[in-house]
């Protein structure tokens, strides 16, 4: 019997491919096309409040407007990713189709009013939503329903981005570090593709990057070329976006958990979150930290865009950048994580090619996706970013950078139910099976003890 199903395991195969590319088509379609819309609305918003810089004084009343919407309709999809994520680990409660109309409706909203997030997160949860939808129409197993949230989740990130390949990675290495499931590979890649080309269909262009330093020549043998000082300069750069990344995922985190100890009042918490942004963007004297910063109208502004260029980023646009979103998201408005980084990584690697006499669009660009494969776990996911993104002739440097800043951001992230199912040291073994959650809870704990201790000791002293 054995032997049968075995000669037969090609149609089984051909089987599973046809039932998970019937399965995907519905999501992807509905997430490509409902991310089209989100894209377009946040980009209308964001050209309104450009053009009307006073709508930054109502950001703290926003703030509250999106904690009641949350409040009285959200329930568990508050959440956000982290439930998506606690799903596919263990299907329990589900995710609510609630989840999509309010994340779009909060996201659009922040961006509106002058906030610093992102869009990754929202169209994430809009592909979680809608996969999760169409699980309890098609009655999956609980085996099946975590497959289709993971395309969900490829879907919603190829579609926003246009980086298919990078979608389908990312929805499966985000997961667990140091682990990647293949069972899903196949059904993730058709999800991000066709919610892709859904998006495209819609009318919707992505952002071009250029990155036009070159480093790859060959010669007659076919050996490929690197310049050995630029390596050392991108191992060094890497280390200092895997820290960033680190510092974003902390500050983020610690804003959040302090002003929601701090705050009793949970109305409060946007408003005075609100209230930062808007002295922080006065004592800087610029709005170019606010909203995405992909692209900025003022002709002298700061951006991802103009960062790729000498000039274009100041040595603490970066810290900026990290700050305004980490207190943006940290207190309470809504959006997403991915395209901050973006902005951080970019203007850090600025002000490294600037210092170290690097190639400025080339160490941009490794920022860009470093900055993100730290604060993600995904370096993997990153690497083939930067092909999707900037083209395959850097290849060796967008691996180097992204898989040292995965080291160097330690067992952080900004996605507190990712697990950790392999410990990036052998000596950190003991946060294997664990989330991200819990192991900085017991190094929160751990740290507070030495604290104490030394204290103690001190004072014997």
């Amino acid at each position: 019997m054995k032997r049968i199903k075995n000669s037969f395991e090609h149609v089984f195969i051909v089987s599973h491919l046809i039932k998970w590319t019937l399965f995907v088509i519905p999501v992807s379609i509905s997430v490509g096309t409902l991310v089209a819309w989100f894209l377009w609305l946040l980009d209308r918003a964001i050209n309104f409040r450009f053009a009307h810089p006073w709508l930054l004084w109502l950001l703290p009343i926003a703030g509250v407007g999106i904690h009641f919407l949350y409040k009285y309709s959200g329930k568990n999809a508050e959440a956000g990713n982290n439930l998506i994520m606690d799903e596919i680990h263990e299907p329990g409660g589900g995710v609510p189709a609630r989840m999509a109309p309010l994340v779009i409706i909060a996201t659009i909203v922040t961006h509106l009013f002058g906030g610093s997030a992102g869009r990754e997160g929202t169209a994430v949860q809009v592909g979680g939503s809608l996969a999760n939808f169409f699980a309890r129409q098609f009655k999956l197993t609980r085996e099946d329903l975590r497959m289709l949230l993971t395309t969900g989740v490829a879907a919603g990130f190829g579609a926003v981005f246009g980086t298919p390949i990078t979608g389908a990675i990312f929805a499966l290495e985000v997961l667990a570090l140091g682990r990647i499931k293949h069972d899903a590979l196949l059904p993730c890649f058709i999800a991000s593709f066709l919610a892709d080309i859904t998006c495209g269909a819609w009318g919707i262009h992505h952002t071009q990057y250029h990155i036009l330093f070159e480093s790859v020549e060959k010669t007659y043998f076919n050996y490929v070329h690197f310049d050995l000082i630029l390596l050392i300069k991108v191992i060094i750069a890497g280390i200092l976006f895997g820290l960033a990344g680190f510092a974003f995922a902390e500050s983020a985190h610690t804003i959040k958990n302090y002003s929601n100890k701090w705050i009793k009042q949970k109305w409060m918490i946007p408003i005075i979150g609100g209230l930062i942004i808007i002295a922080l963007t006065y004592i800087i004297g610029t709005q170019d930290y606010l909203s995405l910063g992909v692209t900025n109208p003022n002709k002298n502004g700061i951006s991802i865009i103009s960062s790729f260029h000498a000039g274009g980023a100041t040595y603490f646009s970066w810290f900026w950048k990290l700050l305004f979103t980490a207190i943006t998201l940290g207190m309470g408005f809504k959006g997403g994580e991915v395209t901050p980084l973006f902005f951080i990584g970019a203007a850090l690697g600025n002000t490294l090619g600037v210092i170290m006499g690097a190639p400025i669009d080339l160490m941009a660009g490794l920022g860009f996706i470093a900055v993100f494969a730290g604060a993600t776990n995904t370096p993997i996911a990153c690497t083939f970013m930067g092909v999707e993104l900037f083209g395959g002739a850097n290849i060796i440097y967008y691996a180097i950078a992204s898989f040292t800043a995965y080291y160097f951001s330690g067992h952080s992230g900004i996605y507190h139910a990712q697990r950790v199912a392999v410990s990036k040291v052998n000596h950190l073994q003991h946060h294997t099976d664990r989330t991200l959650h819990d192991v900085r809870n017991k190094r929160i704990k751990k740290r507070k003890q030495w604290l104490k201790k030394s204290r103690a000791t001190l004072l014997e002293n």
